[in-house]
């Protein structure tokens, strides 16, 4: 668990540190030539910074330990954050896709210049670092914090290609296709900031376990002959597993040591081999088993 805090804390700190470099450099640039299209994409890199910083906070909370107030620990914190985060992504695309439309009747153009393509040249090769970094982290350890930033900063690589295009479209004066580029960038902002609210929101309404997770409980409990049937199979998200629960029936004429004796070498086995599992917790029920 340390570990796996650690390395998001890692790639946190790199986010911000890199975002705030784009950050300088963009709104520089953009304010002296008047691109749109890099302009969004100064407004992307500042949601970036918000939400590297909202990762490392919701990291750290997420990595205290349960404690007597919160019994399955502070988990959750990892999707209140990135509910935070889809929310100014949301609001930061609505803002940029505004301006690209204004900029778009009112016909704007731009001053051309090379550090354009520089900068987005830049942009391209620190975004694509960061989202192999994160993008790994994210699959190692199953964390939709750096699930959500490796999204972002995927997307941003292939944002700025477009931002790229249209700067060297410019240098042949064709400016409609910047602040076109200004809308599909806001679009796709918008687009990733829905997901995230989708993913982050189905958790903390308590969604319940998936399909493909719930068939490798199943068949484990196939395993015990034992058991003649299940009922109340229950899940709880906490953080970024669950907490199951469910009613086994057995002989009623089996003792209770060792219908409990099932139990508990089917929870153990449960949380040992199937790591999307936190906690199970097994009620045994007698039945009335016929003899044939």
């Amino acid at each position: 668990m340390n570990e796996r805090h650690n390395k998001a804390k890692t790639a946190s700190i790199l986010g911000i540190l890199g975002n705030i470099f784009l950050l300088i450099i963009k709104g520089i640039i953009s304010f002296i030539t008047g691109s749109k299209a890099m302009l969004a994409d100064t407004f992307n890199s500042a949601s970036d910074i918000f939400s590297s910083i909202m990762t490392y906070i919701g990291n750290k909370i997420a990595s205290i330990p349960q404690d007597k107030d919160h019994n399955l620990g502070h988990g959750k914190a990892e999707y209140i954050y990135s509910l935070l985060i889809s929310i100014t992504m949301i609001l930061l695309a609505l803002t940029s896709f505004k301006d690209s439309i204004i900029s778009l009747f009112k016909h704007n153009k731009y001053n051309y210049s090379i550090w354009l393509i520089i900068i987005c040249i830049i942009t391209i090769i620190v975004k694509l670092l960061l989202y192999l970094y994160t993008n790994k982290v994210s699959k190692k350890y199953n964390n939709i914090l750096m699930k959500a930033n490796s999204k972002d900063h995927r997307n941003d690589c292939i944002v700025t290609t477009f931002t790229l295009i249209s700067v060297i479209l410019s240098k042949y004066n064709i400016y409609l296709f910047d602040s076109i580029t200004g809308i599909g960038i806001s679009i796709w902002i918008f687009i990733t900031g829905i997901k995230i609210f989708k993913e982050s929101y189905d958790v903390l309404m308590d969604k319940c376990i998936d399909n493909n997770t719930k068939d490798k409980v199943l068949k484990l409990i196939k395993n015990y002959p034992d058991i003649k049937k299940i009922q109340h199979f229950n899940s709880t998200p906490v953080g970024y597993r669950y907490q199951i629960s469910f009613t086994i029936f057995v002989d009623g004429n089996m003792s209770t040591f060792d219908s409990h004796s099932i139990a508990d070498k089917l929870e153990d086995e449960i949380e040992q081999k199937i790591p999307e599992i936190y906690l199970t917790v097994i009620h045994v029920n007698p039945i009335e088993v016929k003899e044939k």
